[in-house]
């Protein structure tokens, strides 16, 4: 099937699916603004904890600021994931499957776009907040990095929630694993190598290295960070068609 027609045919049913949904549409205008509530919440934030308790939170800028690409992406895959359980729950996808559409078409398609989604929407929010003299060159590797955590994000509400319940329940534990790529910054390498079975570590490892000046070992990390999500990814690709060919 002709990759535009494909492009053009779901991107206005996904529109459409949106449209209807409040709670999607708030998710997809919020995405972009957290660039912006950064900007005015956390210098306030930084002044007042300064002078209460002498602690200073601009210091941690780069670390608050890394999470954004993750945030960005997690959002985006998360309206998306919500938007598979609809159409596998009214067999939206099984009457496309019996079109020229394959599933192949299908799940690229969700794969591509929400990638696409990301990288804009990163490449926007991070540079709005202000915070950190972030590069383009940093700004686009680590994007790109963040990038697939969409559609994993996306495939993995697809492939195990029930109902959008427990794609909700789902979602708040996927946010539990930044813990660990929060304490994974106070850790000395090489054992933060440990934390790289999380996806979200890699795009956080790529921005911090950045910061740092070691342009060489970003990109590295990035290479292998992009190889690990294509691997996890296709884990989820695998039990999604599974659960839809039921």
């Amino acid at each position: 099937m002709n990759t535009l027609a494909v492009y053009r045919s779901l991107g206005a049913i996904d529109a459409r699916s949106v449209a209807r949904d409040s709670m999607l549409r708030w998710m997809v205008m919020l995405t972009p603004a957290f660039g912006l509530f950064l900007r005015f919440a956390l210098p306030p934030m930084a002044a007042a904890l300064h002078v209460r308790f002498g602690f200073d939170l601009t210091t941690y800028y780069p670390l608050i600021v890394s999470f954004l690409p993750l945030v960005v992406a997690g959002m985006i895959g998360t309206v998306v994931g919500f938007l598979l359980l609809d159409q596998r729950d009214d067999e939206t996808i099984t009457a496309l499957l019996v079109t020229p559409l394959s599933l192949g078409d299908y799940l690229r398609y969700r794969i591509v776009a929400l990638m696409l989604l990301s990288l804009s929407f990163s490449c926007l929010a991070v540079p709005l907040t202000g915070l950190t003299g972030t590069t383009p060159l940093q700004l686009v590797v680590t994007s790109v990095v963040a990038a697939p955590l969409a559609p994993i994000y996306a495939l993995f509400l697809g492939s195990f929630a029930g109902n959008k319940v427990q794609g909700f329940a789902l979602a708040k534990v996927i946010g539990v694993v930044l813990v660990p790529c929060i304490v994974a910054y106070f850790v000395g390498s090489p054992w933060q190598i440990v934390f790289g079975l999380v996806p979200h570590y890699w795009p956080l490892k790529v921005f911090w290295l950045f910061d740092e000046a070691a342009v060489g070992a970003a990109l590295v990390h990035a290479v292998m960070g992009l190889a690990w999500e294509g691997a996890v990814m296709a884990l989820l690709l695998r039990r999604f068609a599974q659960v839809v060919r039921r």
